[in-house]
C-alpha cells in the first residue's frame, strides 16, 4: 500500500469517525484530500476506498437518511469501531513496522499494510526512524504460495500435483492445510492429506502447475495442539539421500563441480564428462543452471527436467 493511499485511506476514517451525520460522496471529496478533481474519477477511486475500508474489518455503515436529497450518505459509528486501549513499547511498534516492511513485496503485503493502516488509525506510530538501514525481505516465489496461504486462511481444502523427491513425474494431492511456513529458507505447507488419511508436508517448490480449491471455506478444522513448524521440522530432520548425476561440462568451466567430482573425463567437443552426487533436485538444479550453457544436465531425467525449467524462465 502507497504512502499516498494510506494517508487518504487515514483521512477517510478520521472524518467518518467525526462526523455526527452521515457524510454525501460529494462532501467525503471536499473534505477527504487525495481524490481526484474527476468526479467520475473520484466515484471509481471511493468505491474502491470503501471496499477496502471493509475488508480492513472498519465498520463503513451506509445511510440513507443523509437530508433533503435522496444521495445516501455514509459514516463509521465510533462504538462500533473503537477497540479497548492499544498500549505498545515503542521497541514493539518498531517490530511490527519491521515485519510489515518484510512482506512489503510478498503476497501478505496487503494484510500488513492494513495492520499498520489500523494501528495508526488508533494513534500508534509503527515507524522506526532509527533504524533505516534495515531493510529484511521475504522471497515468496514459488506460484503456490498465495492460494496456500489464502486456503490456509478461509479454512479451504485444496488439490495439485506434486512431484516427490525420486519420482520422474508429478501425483495428484489433495490435502487439508493447516498451515504454510518457511524452513531453511524453503516454504512447506503441512495438512492432512484425505487420500491418505494421514498427516502431510509438502515443499512448495515441488508443486506443479495450479493450486485448486476442492471445498467451502471454512470446511477445514486444524486439530487441536497441532503445531505446524513442528511437524514440518520433524519431516526436514530426515536427510536426503545421496543420489548420482552425469553432466557434461564445458572444458575450463565449472571448478566448484568438478572439486567434488566423483569422476571426470574428456567427452570430446571442447566437453567433459562429470560424474557427481547430490541431495535435492530442487537446490542442485538451481545451481546447475547458475552455469548457464557451460554445464548440461544428463541424468538423472528428473534432474535434467528441473535444469530445463529453470533455464526456461530466465528472461531473454
Amino acid at each position: 500500500m502507497s504512502r499516498r493511499k494510506t494517508e487518504r485511506l487515514l483521512s477517510l476514517v478520521v472524518c467518518l469517525l467525526s462526523t455526527r451525520r452521515a457524510l454525501t460522496a460529494a462532501q467525503i471529496r471536499e473534505a477527504v484530500p487525495g481524490y481526484p478533481d474527476s468526479f467520475e474519477a473520484f466515484k471509481r477511486m471511493f468505491e474502491r476506498d470503501k471496499e477496502e475500508l471493509r475488508e480492513l474489518g472498519i465498520p463503513l455503515e451506509t445511510d440513507s437518511s443523509t437530508g433533503g436529497d435522496e444521495e445516501a450518505g455514509y459514516r463509521i459509528k465510533r462504538e462500533a469501531y473503537e477497540l479497548p486501549e492499544i498500549t505498545l513499547e515503542p521497541d514493539e511498534a518498531a517490530v511490527l513496522g519491521l515485519a510489515a516492511r518484510v512482506w512489503r513485496r510478498a503476497e501478505l503485503a496487503g494484510a500488513a499494510a492494513g495492520a499498520l493502516l489500523k494501528l495508526r488509525a488508533a494513534g500508534i506510530d509503527t515507524e522506526d526512524t532509527t533504524q533505516a538501514g534495515i531493510e529484511p525481505r521475504v522471497h515468496t516465489g514459488e506460484a503456490a504460495f498465495g492460494p496456500l496461504w489464502e486456503a490456509v486462511r478461509d479454512g479451504r481444502p485444496v488439490s495439485f500435483a506434486y512431484r516427490a523427491a525420486g519420482r520422474s513425474g508429478p501425483q495428484q494431492r489433495r490435502l487439508e492445510p493447516w498451515g504454510v511456513v518457511n524452513r531453511h529458507g524453503r516454504w512447506y505447507v503441512a495438512g492432512h492429506d484425505t487420500d491418505r488419511d494421514a498427516g502431510r508436508v509438502f515443499r512448495l517448490s515441488r508443486i506443479e502447475g495450479t493450486v485448486s480449491f476442492s471445498g467451502p471455506p471454512g470446511s477445514v478444522i486444524v486439530p487441536d495442539g497441532t503445531d505446524v513448524r513442528e511437524l514440518v521440522r520433524d519431516w526436514d530432520r530426515t536427510p536426503p539421500a545421496n543420489r548420482g548425476a552425469r553432466l557434461r561440462v564445458r572444458a575450463g568451466t565449472g571448478y566448484g563441480l568438478r572439486r567434488g567430482a566423483l569422476a571426470q573425463r574428456p567427452d570430446g567437443d571442447g566437453w567433459d564428462d562429470v560424474q557427481v552426487s547430490f541431495h535435492e533436485v530442487e537446490r542442485f538444479a538451481d545451481y546447475l543452471a547458475s552455469f548457464g550453457p557451460d554445464v548440461v544436465a544428463v541424468e538423472p531425467p528428473d534432474l535434467r527436467e528441473a535444469v530445463i525449467s529453470r533455464l526456461k524462465g530466465v528472461p531473454q
